[in-house]
């Protein structure tokens, strides 16, 4: 399935979807705090499943209990639907993570 690019109206209304969530340079972008590296590992794990699950896949970092995920859609150039997908998986995800 072909990613669909968000409208502007779609843009606008993201801090009100995903309020744990900031625009920074074009991308959802994400910090979470763990108790402790492998509960941060744990949860990558949790999200790399999902995300290939989905065939969309973040950027993202690890340093010991911190995790930073932005989300971009390449091949529209911006951010898309399934963008905004992943972006509430994770949320569903970090919910249950301790996060």
């Amino acid at each position: 399935m072909a990613a669909i690019p968000l409208s502007s109206e779609q843009l606008e209304a993201l801090p009100q979807h995903l309020p744990a969530w900031s625009l920074v340079n074009g991308k959802l972008r994400r910090e979470l705090r763990f108790a402790d590296f492998v509960a941060a590992f744990g949860f990558m794990t949790q999200v790399a499943l999902a995300a290939e699950a989905m065939g969309h896949h973040p950027e993202w970092s690890n340093v010991w209990n911190r995790v930073v995920v932005e989300l971009t859609t390449h091949d529209t150039g911006g951010l898309s639907d399934l963008d905004l997908r992943l972006a509430q998986r994770i949320d569903q995800i970090a919910a249950h993570s301790g996060c």
